[in-house]
């Protein structure tokens, strides 16, 4: 889309509180991560926390639980987002988010189309989750298999769990 950028929101509760050693490689990496995020080709803009070294955006804590994290950015495209996602060390650590991260059991993922310059809120980037969550994938908010030139998700992508 021609005037338009792609934000996602990417929601998570950690196992334990970010000082306790269960989650210690999680939050020694993030800085990394997260700084070749911001040097990738296609990268637009971050929420960003306090800027205190190792703690990310952690301190944004949703509904008040400090344990309920959240990575909101903006990317040029799909495919610029894509290829950071799982082209880059960002996949080995999504690959091990079990080790850190509590299964939701509900969509935790949302993508949507932002003008150029727009830099989204937490609580717009909530009530676009929200939608998706009750309607399913539309304009409005979507995931990746909604976008059709989104390729690299149907071999990396969450997969689905059956449960007990």
């Amino acid at each position: 889309m021609k005037d338009m950028h792609l934000a996602e929101l990417n929601v998570g509760r950690l196992l334990a509180p970010t000082d306790d050693p269960r989650v210690a490689e999680f939050m020694a990496n993030l800085d990394r991560v997260n700084g070749l995020g911001k040097r990738m080709p296609g990268f637009v803009w971050m929420m960003e926390g306090s800027g205190e070294p190792g703690t990310g955006n952690t301190e944004t804590a949703i509904g008040g639980d400090p344990q309920y994290v959240s990575n909101l950015t903006v990317w040029e495209s799909v495919e610029t987002l894509e290829t950071f996602v799982w082209g880059t060390i960002h996949k080995q650590f999504y690959e091990r988010r079990a080790e850190w991260f509590e299964v939701l059991g509900k969509m935790h993922f949302v993508m949507w189309w932002v003008p150029k310059g727009h830099q989204p809120t937490l609580d717009e980037a909530l009530a676009r989750l929200d939608h998706l969550r009750a309607h399913g994938d539309s304009d409005h908010a979507f995931g990746w298999a909604y976008l059709a030139e989104a390729k690299m998700h149907q071999s990396h992508g969450c997969r689905q769990t059956k449960l007990a």
